[in-house]
């Protein structure tokens, strides 16, 4: 308040006027939002100061300017002020004897200040010019603010009371009315009673002092306790409506947060679906670079294979050439025996060579010719070369077996590698389909979910908007959507069960050709080995060798068929993993559909009991109608009664009133009587004294 008794100080010094220096303690000392200047007297400049104050002031509530005897001006000055304030809510004006113009400033104030809830107006003279006061009625009947107003001795008669009780029939918002101490009489109390009817709020009439009947005051009881019933069921209602407005905010707040962790779970999905994708594209690529790695290797092998083939070529043609070399070398030789033993017969007839004799005559006795020597060495050197191209063509034969091996070594290799390739090739088509179908499911999930929420978004902020009374049949839509869903879901939840049947008869297809296929590839290989063996045993003539490989063969053969049964295996595990997956969505899908259901319910039984709340209360309202009625026809009824009552009253008040008259004319006459004899008693004593002192 230190601000608002500055700027007052400031005002009544520019008016060229020296500040009250009560009022000036009394802004002092007051405390915030409470203004009482109550007892003191106001001059016109204070009056002016406080009412341009007044209309601007953002903090006070109340003002009480109660016994302040306010001139019509200076009333006029504050009232005027008033008139633009929007803060104020108790105005106190006990005792200021306003007059016609304080009721038409009062009636301005009325009409355009929309704050004021509590107007106090006792002690006052209001009443006793009918147009201002009527002018003041018109103002209360268009103010929607008032709340209680106080006019205890106000002078107000019959006829102001017939332009307040018109007033009353249009407010819809005073509760409170205080009329004790006045004149309204019997035609103004008639007035209030005919009123009341029509008014629904006030549930209080103070009309103590005013010389009204007591049937009339009973009427007026009577209709004060129904707005009394009415306002605190008006109040009850009002608390359940507000009960059911923060239950409903509560489940509008719920539904807003199952849409806030809807779509935080469908983030959170697009979240997971974006890295599972770029985990599966990661992991494509990884097999990808791997499967251009096999290929690298395989391009590798396949240039190592070609050139063991051509080293091979190149071996068996050097063995073909040796094998002629040596069939050379055995003609050679076989015609240097002959011819040896042509020489032998012919060197037989000649003479024998001594013991003892020299190397040269046992040569020329063996020899008789030099040619013979020469065959001798011509012969050694040839058995020489035999067994070097004898040893030749086994190292050979040990290369081209070493070769041989090592080439079926590489095609083994090339045909596993191969094999691998296509199995991971198809695994990671596999994957992608089955990567791309989940990703579409989940983005068809995210969208109709999203759909769905969003349409259950805009129906519940179009269901909030309405009556309450349209909230039974939206809940009912809202079930049966919530049912569609669960229907949706379960349809949903059948179409993933038949794609996962359809996945894993595909898969079972897929194992089976998988199968067939690995079967006509051993076959096939089984038939080339076969030929081969066949091939190199009229080749070879070493049967053990062949053997010993053919069982070598049959042993890998075996292995690989254990490694395509471990596959096998392990292609089974995956489908019963998958099947595990498949069993747990549906577990979960049942879990929520579960969870909806009960949710629904619980909302049901909610609004079930919501309806039978509301039937006991519209069951209530019909009892209090019919009570009502029954009252209203008692009261009919009682109101004929003591009319009728009223009128044999009034009749034996008038019979009453000519015998009290008859007696008063009686009694008149009677003294005149007496005075007469009392006249004539003095007369008679006064002429009896004179008598006796003459």
């Amino acid at each position: 308040m230190e601000e608002f008794r500055r700027s007052y100080s400031q005002l009544c010094k520019e008016s060229g006027a020296e500040p009250q220096e009560t009022v000036l303690q009394q802004l002092h000392e007051l405390p915030r939002g409470r203004l009482d200047l109550a007892t003191q007297s106001l001059t016109l400049a204070t009056c002016r100061a406080l009412g341009d104050l007044l209309q601007k002031e953002t903090q006070l509530t109340e003002l009480t300017l109660s016994d302040c005897m306010l001139s019509e001006e200076g009333a006029t000055l504050l009232l005027q002020g008033l008139c633009t304030n929007t803060v104020l809510r108790f105005l106190d004006l006990k005792g200021n004897n306003l007059q016609a113009t304080g009721a038409k400033i009062l009636g301005k104030l009325l009409r355009q200040n929309k704050s004021i809830q509590s107007l106090t107006l006792e002690w006052n003279n209001l009443g006793t010019w009918e147009d201002a006061f009527a002018t003041f009625c018109r103002a209360l009947a268009g103010n929607d603010a008032l709340r209680q107003l106080d006019l205890r001795n106000n002078q107000i008669s019959h006829q102001g009371t017939e332009e307040l009780a018109l007033a009353l029939k249009s407010n819809t918002s005073l509760q409170q009315l205080d009329l004790r101490w006045n004149n309204i009489g019997l035609l103004g109390g008639q007035a209030l009673v005919n009123c009341l009817p029509s008014n629904r709020t006030l549930w209080r009439l103070e009309l103590v002092g005013n010389n009204i009947p007591i049937d009339v005051l009973r009427a007026v009881e009577q209709a004060m306790v129904y707005n009394q019933d009415r306002e605190v069921t008006l109040r009850e209602n009002q608390a359940r409506i507000h009960v059911l407005s923060k239950e409903v905010q509560h489940l509008w707040e719920e539904k807003s947060q199952q849409f806030l962790d809807l779509m935080e779970t469908i983030d959170k999905q697009r979240e997971e679906m974006v890295q599972s994708s770029r985990t599966s594209t990661a992991r494509v690529g990884q097999l990808q670079e791997a499967v251009n790695e096999r290929h690298s290797i395989i391009n590798a092998l396949k240039a190592k294979l070609q050139m063991t083939e051509a080293a091979l070529a190149l071996s068996e043609q050097k063995a073909r050439d040796l094998r002629e070399l040596l069939t050379t070398a055995d003609q050679e030789h076989w015609s240097l025996a002959q011819k040896q033993a042509k020489e032998q017969q012919v060197g037989g007839q000649g003479t024998r060579c001594r013991a003892g004799s020299t190397w040269w005559q046992v040569a020329n006795r063996w020899c008789p010719f030099p040619s013979h020597y020469e065959a001798a060495e011509r012969e050694s050197k040839l058995l020489r070369d035999l067994t070097a191209a004898n040893e030749k063509n086994l190292l050979l034969r040990n290369q081209v077996d070493e070769l041989e091996r090592k080439v079926k070594s590489q095609q083994e290799q090339l045909f596993l590698t191969r094999e691998e390739l296509t199995n991971t090739s198809a695994e990671l088509k596999i994957r992608i389909v089955q990567a791309e179908e989940r990703l579409e499911l989940e983005k068809r999930r995210s969208r109709q979910s999203l759909e769905d929420s969003e349409q259950l978004h805009s129906k519940e902020v179009e269901h909030m908007t309405r009556h309450l009374e349209e909230s039974e049949r939206a809940m009912l839509e809202r079930i049966q959507r919530l049912e569609a869903a669960r229907l949706a879901l379960e349809e949903e939840l059948s179409r993933a069960k038949t794609v996962a049947l359809s996945e894993r008869s595909q898969a079972e297809e897929e194992l089976i050709k998988a199968k067939n296929q690995v079967r006509l590839e051993e076959q096939q290989h089984l038939a080339h080995l076969e030929e081969r063996l066949q091939l190199l045993a009229l080749a070879r003539d070493e049967a053990q060798s062949t053997c010993l490989q053919q069982r070598q063969m049959v042993t890998e053969a075996q292995k690989r068929a254990s490694q395509l049964g471990l596959q096998v295996e392990g292609l089974k595990q995956r489908l019963e993993k998958l099947q595990q997956e498949l069993s747990n969505k549906d577990q979960e899908k049942v879990a929520e559909v579960t969870r909806v259901r009960v949710e629904l319910q619980e909302q049901k039984g909610h609004l079930q009991a919501e309806l039978t709340a509301q039937e006991a209360l519209k069951k209530k309202m019909a009892a209090l109608e019919r009570q009502l009625k029954m009252t209203a026809n008692d009261h009919r009824e009682a109101l004929l009664d003591r009319e009728s009552e009223n009128a044999s009253l009034r009749e034996k008040l008038r019979l009453k009133e000519v015998e009290v008259a008859r007696i008063r004319d009686e009694e008149a006459q009677r003294a005149s009587f007496l005075q007469n004899a009392v006249r004539a008693y003095v007369q008679g004593s006064s002429l009896r004294a004179l008598n006796s002192q003459k």
